[in-house]
C-alpha cells in the first residue's frame, strides 16, 4: 500500500459537519491499508479573524507576536479532526510544526521552510496511527513560532511528501480538479486529467487559485506527485488532476490553459533619464521592501536620450510602490508617473509552445479580430501573458479558450 499526505483546504473543514466529513475520506483512505499523514489549514474565515484581532490591537503589532496568533487557527483543525477520527475508531495523534519539526527561516509571516525531521512522524506511523499535522507554521532554530504566509499549508503538506518519502500528495479543496480555466467564468472549461509541474507553476502564478505557487515549486524540485481533488465529491467518483512531471503527460497540447488576474497595477515613469544603473535603482528598492514586480517593459527615445518604463506590481502596494518612486525622484529624474490600476493579466499557457512557431501571432490574432487592445506583452517557453483593460478580460478568455480548443 501506499504512504499518503492528505491536505484538506480551509473549506474542506469549515465547520464541524465538513469536520466529520474530512474524518469520514481520512478513515477511508486509512482502512485500505495506507499510511496516512493529514495536513489541515484553519477552518474558512479563521485566519482573517485573528488577522482583526491584531489588526484591532495595534498598528505595530509585532511580528513574532502575529505569529504566535495567527498559527492558531491550524491548531484547532488539527484538534478536532483527530478527536472526529478517534470517535470514528482510528487511532489518530497531532503532532505541531514545533513537534515534528518544522525547521524555518526566520522571516516572520512569511517564513520559508528549511528542513523538516521525518522520525517524528514516522514514529507515528509505524504505530499505525494517523498523523495530523498543522499546515502554514513551523518554527525557528531559535525556537519561535513561525507562519509561511498565506496559502501556505499547501507548501507545508508538499515538503512534509517529500521529507516522508511519500508515494501521493493529495490537495483537497472546493474544487475536483485544475480546469483549462475557471470554470465559474467559461462554463465549458474541461478538467485535466494531468498538468506538467511547470504548466501548473506558471498557472498558480498568474491567477489559477487551485495550488499556492512555492508548493508546486516545491512539488516540482523534490518530484513529489500531487493529486488535486475534491472534499465534497464521493472519494470513488472523485478522479482529479495529477500535477507531475512533462514527460508523464502523453496528451502534450500546445496551450493547456487560459488564465486571467485582475490583482495587478500597471505603473509606468514617463521620461526617465536615460543612463547606466536608473532601473538597478527603482527596481532593487522595490525589492528592498519586498514589492514583487512581473512584467517590466522600456521604451527609449534616442533623439531625447529618456527612456519610458513600464512595470507591473500587486495592487494590494500601490501606495508603498508610489511612495517609494517619488523618494527615488533625487536620484532617478522623469516627468511624471502614472498609475493604472484598470487592467486585466491574460495569459496561456502550454510547454507545447516549445516546438510550435507562431502561437503569438494567432494569440495577438484573435484579440484583434475582436477589437481587444493590448497594453504591455510578456513572454516565456511556455507562456504568454498581456496586459488589456479590464472591463474585457473575461471576452479575452472566452475567445482564446475557444480558439485553442481548450474545450476539446
Amino acid at each position: 500500500m501506499s504512504r499518503i499526505v492528505m491536505k484538506f483546504g480551509g473549506t474542506s473543514v469549515g465547520s464541524i459537519d465538513k469536520i466529520k466529513n474530512v474524518a469520514n475520506i481520512v478513515k477511508t483512505t486509512f482502512s485500505e491499508g495506507h499510511e496516512v499523514v493529514v495536513v489541515l489549514s484553519a477552518m474558512a474565515g479563521e485566519t482573517d479573524r485573528l488577522i482583526n484581532l491584531t489588526n484591532d490591537l495595534s498598528d505595530n503589532f509585532s511580528e513574532e507576536e502575529y505569529d504566535v496568533v495567527i498559527s492558531t487557527g491550524e491548531q484547532v483543525s488539527v484538534g478536532l479532526l483527530s478527536a472526529a477520527l478517534n470517535d470514528n475508531g482510528i487511532d489518530a495523534r497531532t503532532c505541531l510544526g514545533w513537534q515534528v519539526p518544522i525547521i524555518t527561516s526566520s522571516d516572520h509571516m512569511s517564513a520559508r521552510i528549511e528542513g523538516i525531521k521525518s522520525e517524528f512522524i514516522n514514529a507515528i506511523l509505524k504505530e499505525q496511527k494517523v498523523c495530523v499535522i498543522p499546515g502554514f507554521q513551523g518554527i525557528t532554530v531559535e525556537g519561535r513560532v513561525t507562519t509561511l504566509g498565506r496559502g501556505g499549508s499547501d507548501t507545508s503538506a508538499v515538503a512534509i511528501a517529500a521529507a516522508i518519502n511519500a508515494d501521493f500528495c493529495d490537495i483537497y479543496t472546493d474544487v475536483d480538479g485544475v480546469y483549462t480555466t475557471d470554470p465559474n467564468k467559461v462554463p465549458e472549461a474541461k478538467r485535466l486529467d494531468k498538468v506538467s509541474y511547470e504548466e501548473m507553476l506558471e498557472m498558480a502564478s498568474l491567477g489559477a487559485k487551485v495550488l499556492q505557487t512555492r508548493s508546486v515549486e516545491t512539488a516540482m524540485t523534490n518530484n513529489v506527485a500531487l493529486r488535486v481533488l475534491s472534499s465534497f465529491e464521493n472519494l470513488n467518483e472523485s478522479k482529479g488532476t495529477i500535477v507531475t512531471d512533462e514527460d508523464s503527460i502523453n496528451d502534450q497540447r500546445i496551450v493547456t490553459g487560459v488564465t486571467s488576474s485582475v490583482n495587478d497595477c500597471k505603473i509606468t515613469l514617463i521620461g526617465v533619464r536615460d543612463k547606466p544603473g536608473i532601473a538597478a535603482k527603482i527596481f532593487s528598492s522595490l525589492s528592498e521592501n519586498n514589492i514583487n514586480v512581473d512584467m517590466i517593459v522600456q521604451n527609449i527615445s534616442e533623439s531625447a536620450k529618456t527612456t519610458d518604463i513600464t512595470f507591473t506590481i500587486p495592487k494590494a502596494d500601490i501606495k508603498n510602490a508610489e511612495k517609494i518612486m517619488k523618494q527615488l525622484r533625487t536620484d532617478v529624474t522623469y516627468e511624471s508617473i502614472l498609475i493604472d490600476s484598470n487592467i486585466a493579466k491574460i495569459s496561456i499557457v502550454g510547454v507545447g509552445m516549445r516546438s510550435n512557431a507562431g502561437v503569438a501571432a494567432k494569440m495577438f490574432n484573435v484579440l484583434s479580430e475582436n477589437d481587444i487592445n493590448i497594453n504591455v506583452i510578456s513572454t516565456s517557453e511556455i507562456k504568454i501573458s498581456i496586459l488589456i483593460n479590464n472591463d474585457q478580460a473575461e471576452k479575452a478568455v472566452r475567445m482564446l479558450h475557444d480558439y485553442f480548443l481548450l474545450t476539446n
